[in-house]
């Protein structure tokens, strides 16, 4: 009996207060597919809404099938200085575990500004 070959994938899935948007890549990091809110819905007011991210994830499972992905990592990433991830994200993950997509790791990739740039005006700030 021949062992059936896992083939692994990485989901990236940006998540934001206004849209979601999800990215299925090879491990080399080539692009296999990406679907958007606005591809699923035409409502901008829809596009960051759980279950809109549920169809999100029922296509990139469509795609990972096409090329015989059976497990993923997920990466995560949210706007820079947003409070976290958007609805969209915890939705995309549940939707990939339930459709049968075997989820080896999770990492939330969000940048954190440490102290940034210096503010202009000098020390006084700006004298009118």
């Amino acid at each position: 009996m021949a062992k059936k070959e896992d083939n692994t994938g990485i989901v990236h899935i940006y998540s934001s207060f206004n849209n979601t948007i999800v990215q299925l890549t090879d491990l080399a990091g080539n692009t296999l597919g990406r679907i958007s809110g606005g591809q699923i819905t035409k409502h901008d007011r829809l596009k960051a809404n759980p279950t809109i991210a549920m169809f999100i994830g029922k296509r990139i499972t469509e795609i990972a099938r096409d090329y015989d992905i059976t497990t993923v990592y997920v990466k995560m990433k949210a706007q820079t200085n947003s409070p976290g991830t958007g609805p969209g994200a915890n939705s995309v993950i549940r939707t990939l575990g339930k459709e049968g997509i075997k989820i080896v790791n999770i990492a939330d990739m969000t940048r954190i500004p440490r102290g940034g740039s210096k503010k202009p005006h000098g020390r006084r700030g700006r004298r009118v």
